[in-house]
C-alpha cells in the first residue's frame, strides 16, 4: 500500500502532527522518508530527523520548514 503523501502534507498543515507521522511511518519509499524527517525536524528532534533524511538519501536541510514543506509537496 503506497503512502497518501498529499493527506500527510494536509494533516501537517492543518497541525495534525500525530495522524501524519501515523501515516509515514510505516513506509518506507523515499518520499515518506523525507516526510518523516520533516516531522522530527518540526518538533525538534533533529537527530532523529537526520536519520529519515539519510534514510531518504538526503542531508538534513539547512531551509525553514515552510520552504521545505514546499519543497517535499513539489516531489508528489
Amino acid at each position: 500500500m503506497k503512502c497518501d503523501y498529499e493527506k500527510v502534507i494536509q494533516l501537517i498543515e492543518n497541525g495534525d502532527w500525530d495522524t501524519a507521522h501515523q501515516m509515514v511511518q510505516v513506509h518506507s519509499d523515499r518520499l515518506s522518508c523525507l516526510l518523516h524527517g520533516y516531522l522530527h525536524r518540526d518538533e525538534g528532534d533533529l537527530g532523529n530527523a537526520a536519520y529519515w533524511y539519510r534514510r531518504g538519501g538526503e542531508e538534513l536541510p539547512k531551509n525553514s520548514l515552510p520552504i521545505e514543506l514546499e519543497r517535499l509537496k513539489e516531489m508528489i
